[in-house]
């Protein structure tokens, strides 16, 4: 029997080596950067890696109000608008990975780019909205002409083919039967496709391409003129940006144009940072003087809790770290702490009670499960509501805020069970160490019994 204890003492406090050891790893991996052995890779920590708002990283604001351009597909103006949200995020975002498009009231696009300071780069990006017309008139564009618009056209994006920098055209399912319509008739007889930008009735000359055969594909390349200097990248790039401006649903009016400085950012996070470390002293002292040795295993699973949380806010693409984001992961920490205080309080009843140590911890974990999980799955559904409904500022609260909901639902059902079972072989027995309370015997029936005149008789 003492061989067994001893081998499951041994197992337990191997257990919590490894586990100890794969935090630090993990806590090395969130904080540290450095080269990677053996390459000259750079390896960021996973810190420095996560993707930070306007509101910490500072950067350009723009909001545009929209109205529907006269190249339109659509009369309906919230389709138009979501369209266009779409072609900007592949226009900037292309260009800046954590810039943030959204919509903003009813007839308003928001514009987030992080760590520029300089708006005119964001401008320069859309460009000036005009319509965009391909067609095989020269000269004004007229009702009944074969042409193409910019709602025909799905994306534009450089690319470099036959030793050339150009740009390529995808269009839409109806833009790519109007294009091989096109395309057809130039390589019958006319010869040549013209691009114009701007007013259909006094448009202003873009390009014009030469067109041998009849194009199915759906796509085109578009390079420099036979005989003309071949277009560099930057080239390439200022083209593509002028057909996008012309692909646009909607005119858009500058509303606003703010740009906002990352001191403030920098300051907040900083000073956010240093409050979270104090917070998690002050419940490391709170929850070892409440619970003993519980309390340690509870913090340590915080730990562990964090690193996980750094990790998933740089690993998932879409996740954007604002002021209102490190408030939702606050929170979501505070409802870890929670769960294990509803776990240790559970176990310290049992006890009470008169259950010895290992039953009540089973019972403990037992109990508490329900109350848990009901707590933070309405959190959950909250959150989700916030996302999908919420505008971007909420939309941050509400993703740190689920992600950390789950971890923190993990680290109590999960995390937590196993570190008290591998604790048990160490300490089964002795109450101090757990700071448990006295235990309540119940009196016995057969030794004191009350009568019904109040009279206790022996």
């Amino acid at each position: 029997m003492a061989k067994k204890i001893n081998r499951l003492k041994k197992n337990s406090i191997m257990n919590f080596v490894a586990v100890a050891v794969l935090t630090a790893i993990g806590i090395v991996l969130s904080v540290c950067s450095f080269i990677i052995p053996f390459t000259s890779t750079v390896f960021n920590g996973f810190a420095s890696s996560i993707s930070l708002g306007l509101d910490l990283a500072g950067g350009v604001s723009v909001v545009y109000d929209c109205a529907l351009s006269e190249n339109s597909n659509t009369n309906d103006l919230d389709s138009a608008i979501d369209a266009t949200v779409k072609r900007l995020q592949s226009v900037i975002g292309g260009e800046y990975s954590e810039a943030l498009i959204t919509r903003q009231g009813n007839s308003e696009i928001r514009i987030e780019v992080p760590s520029v300071t300089n708006s005119d780069e964001i401008f320069g990006l859309i460009g000036d909205p005009t319509p965009l017309y391909m067609t095989l008139e020269e000269g004004a564009v007229e009702d009944g002409d074969l042409y193409i618009s910019g709602a025909d056209i799905k994306n534009v994006f450089v690319s470099f083919q036959d030793s050339n920098y150009g740009v390529v055209i995808n269009f839409t399912d109806e833009g790519k039967q109007k294009f091989a319509d096109l395309t057809g008739k130039a390589s019958d007889g006319a010869g040549k496709i013209y691009i114009y930008l701007g007013d259909p009735a006094s448009p202003t000359w873009e390009n014009e391409l030469t067109c041998d055969e009849k194009i199915t594909s759906g796509s085109t390349f578009i390079s420099s003129g036979a005989g003309e200097e071949g277009w560099t990248y930057e080239d390439a790039e200022e083209y593509s940006l002028r057909i996008m401006s012309g692909t646009f649903n909607v005119t858009l009016n500058l509303k606003e144009n703010s740009v906002i400085s990352a001191t403030l950012g920098e300051n907040a996070l900083k000073y956010c940072l240093i409050g979270t470390a104090v917070g998690l002293f002050v419940i490391l002292l709170i929850m070892w003087l409440r619970y003993g040795d519980f309390g340690l295993l509870a913090f340590f699973g915080l730990i562990i809790y964090i690193v996980l949380m750094v990790f998933f806010l740089q690993a998932i693409s879409f996740v954007q770290l604002t002021l209102p984001g490190l408030a939702g992961i606050i929170l979501s920490i505070g409802m870890a702490v929670d769960g294990a205080i509803i776990i240790f309080e559970k176990v310290r009843e049992d006890y009470r009670a008169g259950k010895k140590i290992p039953l009540a911890c089973k019972n403990g974990f037992k109990r508490a499960f329900w109350p848990i999980f009901d707590s933070n799955i309405t959190t959950i559904f909250s959150a989700l509501i916030l996302y999908i409904l919420g505008t971007a500022s909420i939309q941050g609260f509400a993703i740190t805020l689920l992600i950390g909901i789950v971890l923190s639902m993990f680290m109590n059902l999960v995390v937590l069970r196993f570190f008290v079972k591998w604790y048990l072989p160490i300490n089964s027995v002795k109450a101090k160490r757990l700071h448990l309370p006295k235990q309540v015997r119940p009196l016995r029936q057969d030794v004191v019994e009350v009568t019904a005149g109040g009279e206790a008789n022996e």
